[in-house]
């Protein structure tokens, strides 16, 4: 295993960080112990989570995932061992039985001290290495979406230095160690570091945005900011949400796969113009002979900007293929070959 400082902290997490929102709904809780023991046997310190998991989001496993985690840490009795990050929820339609519904969640201090003491609990914890925004509370292009569009009535959302004096008092409490955010956009990002350098606050020390072969809007603007102001990029859905593994090509559907339960939740990942793509770097994986689940994740670790990759699976032989993308270092001429696909249609997936 490969590993990288989180920010400008003294953390070390690993390159591949172990995603953890199937837990509870796509997997049992045995499966998910089967995967942590053999992630942390491969190397991994870093795990992800969230308070919404398990996805999809529902009332029933609000949750779940987080408990899951908290009772593998009783069980293995190794919670200083792994890096922990999780995430508050914010403004979202759908997330009624969130702490009295989508309109009133934010990062005011009652929802964010509701927040943090409730995942500790579920969590069986008394801190979190990592605490993140999941994403921001003002109107910004989010899953699927490119463009701003400015609201001028956008204006109820709590501002980001009394968003970090809050993180900051859970800080001081010892709840949480840093902070990052997530589905964040370059503005939101300088916005975040400019406030906390000024006002001597906690400083954002990543990043949580999409970023896979078929999506990579990230490349034009938060890459530099990643990059010159140190707070690197933990890339969720490398894998564009499984498709670019090859296992839906041909409208097949597996069994228990994503697309398969859910297939209008994540078309942002499902377009004509995205399977044409995808196709393209599946035979392009095949003619170098690696796994083109290897091969997609292999191209996200090596990013100049990313701390880490956030991969999921549902089973063992899955997450096998995604973290033996540590040992991969694509060449030169395959990574010709990746931009002349990528030229030929930016961002099909998005």
């Amino acid at each position: 295993m490969k590993y990288r400082k989180l920010g400008t902290s003294d953390i070390d997490v690993s390159v591949i960080c172990l995603g953890t929102m199937t837990w509870g709904e796509q997997n049992s809780q045995d499966d998910a112990f089967s995967q942590m023991n053999y992630a942390i046997e491969r190397g991994v310190n870093f795990f992800d989570t969230a308070e919404i998991y398990s996805i999809m989001p529902r009332k029933e496993t609000y949750g779940r995932t987080e408990e899951i985690i908290g009772n593998w840490f009783k069980e293995k009795k190794n919670r200083n061992n792994i890096i922990l990050a999780s995430k508050i929820a914010s403004k979202s339609d759908g997330l009624e039985w969130i702490r009295g519904g989508s309109a009133k969640l934010g990062f005011d201090k009652k929802n964010i001290n509701e927040a943090i003491n409730a995942s500790l609990k579920r969590l069986k914890t008394d801190y979190i290495d990592l605490y993140q925004l999941h994403w921001p509370e003002r109107k910004v292009p989010l899953f699927g979406k490119l463009d701003f569009e400015f609201d001028a009535s956008d204006i109820d959302w709590t501002p980001i230095e009394e968003t970090l004096n809050n993180l900051n008092d859970l800080v001081k409490a010892g709840k949480i160690r840093y902070v990052g955010i997530s589905n964040e956009t370059p503005w939101g990002t300088m916005k975040f570091l400019e406030i906390a350098k000024e006002k001597k606050l906690p400083r954002m020390m990543s990043i949580q945005n999409v970023y896979s072969l078929v999506n990579r809007v990230f490349d034009i603007a938060n890459s530099e900011v990643a990059i010159r102001e140190k707070c690197g990029l933990l890339a969720y859905s490398p894998l564009a949400g499984g498709r670019l593994s090859g296992k839906y090509i041909e409208n097949i559907n597996p069994h228990n796969a994503r697309y398969t339960l859910w297939p209008k939740r994540f078309s942002r990942h499902h377009t004509v113009r995205g399977e044409r793509a995808i196709e393209k770097y599946v035979k392009l994986s095949k003619k170098y002979n690696i796994a083109p689940s290897t091969f997609a994740n292999a191209f996200v670790n090596d990013r100049p900007f990313v701390t880490s990759n956030i991969i999921g699976a549902t089973s063992i032989k899955q997450l096998k293929e995604n973290i033996d993308s540590i040992d991969i270092k694509l060449s030169k001429e395959i990574l010709e070959e990746i931009e002349n696909i990528h030229l030929s249609d930016p961002n099909p997936c998005v």
